[in-house]
This record gives C-alpha cells, sequence and structure tokens, in this order.
C-alpha cells in the first residue's frame, strides 16, 4: 500500500462540509486543523496512480475544496 497526506485549503466557511463529505466518500482519516491549511487527510492506495484517483476524482472535485498539496509517505 502506498500513503499519502493530503493538506487541503477550503472556501471560506465551508471546512466542516468538505470534512463530513470526505468522510461519507470513505476517506477515514480526515482531520480540521489550525494553521496554513484547513484540513488534513491521510489515504492509502494499491499505488501512486490510484492515490492520484482519490486526490483527484474525490478530493479535488469535493463543493469548497479550493487546493490541495499531496505528500507520499515513505519508508525509511
Amino acid at each position: 500500500m502506498t500513503g499519502a497526506y493530503v493538506l487541503i485549503n477550503c472556501m471560506a466557511g465551508k471546512t466542516g462540509s468538505v470534512v463530513r463529505a470526505l468522510r461519507r466518500q470513505g476517506i477515514k482519516e480526515v482531520r480540521a486543523v489550525t494553521g496554513l491549511h484547513d484540513i488534513v487527510a491521510f489515504i492509502e492506495a494499491k499505488n501512486p496512480n490510484k492515490l492520484g484517483e482519490v486526490v483527484l476524482n474525490k478530493i479535488q472535485t469535493t463543493d469548497g475544496v479550493q487546493r490541495t498539496v499531496t505528500m507520499l509517505t515513505v519508508k525509511i
């Protein structure tokens, strides 16, 4: 499995609805945070291409999402 943290910026006032929408879409680890970004999500998939599909087709298309930054995890 390949994992990634996705940092999400939302439109003003949309953080709560984006968190709920992402959880309804099956993204289990979704947290509202303070600071530069509004939400941090952790996603896993079989390979990096499948991770990209989740980001492009589920997260970025969610109403209220403005921008994402995706950080793949690595084994050390």
